[in-house]
């Protein structure tokens, strides 16, 4: 066995045993905001699973949080995609309000989070 060859073979087993070792990407669930609506309206998450929520407000500027979901305070600036995870610790179904004090039609921003088991 050549020198070359066996390097190769041993550093092809190595990536092969470590391969296991990097964690799986997580689910990602994408939601646009409108001036107006989250789209689409209901989301579904489950209990200790990891998602990304990949949120791209195509108009204004937006603010969600959710103690319940786990999702921090943040601003969603316009035409820019803005990732949060979160991994929900309990099961329920609730009722995320975009935050945004900038327009009467935010208070009607209302994004349901159905947290399965």
């Amino acid at each position: 066995m050549s020198r070359v060859f066996r390097i190769s073979f041993i550093a092809a087993i190595g990536v092969f045993l470590l391969a296991p070792l990097v964690a799986p990407a997580h689910p990602s669930v994408d939601i646009a905001l409108s001036g107006t609506a989250f789209t689409p309206p209901e989301i579904e998450l489950h209990v200790g699973e990891t998602t990304t929520l990949r949120l791209l407000a195509s108009e204004g500027t937006h603010v969600l949080q959710s103690d319940d979901v786990g999702i921090p305070k943040t601003t969603i600036p316009p035409d820019q995609t803005t990732a949060i995870v979160v991994t929900p610790k309990k099961a329920g179904t609730f009722q995320v309000h975009c935050m945004a004090t900038n327009g009467a039609e935010h208070t009607d921003m209302i994004l349901t989070v159905k947290v399965l088991p």
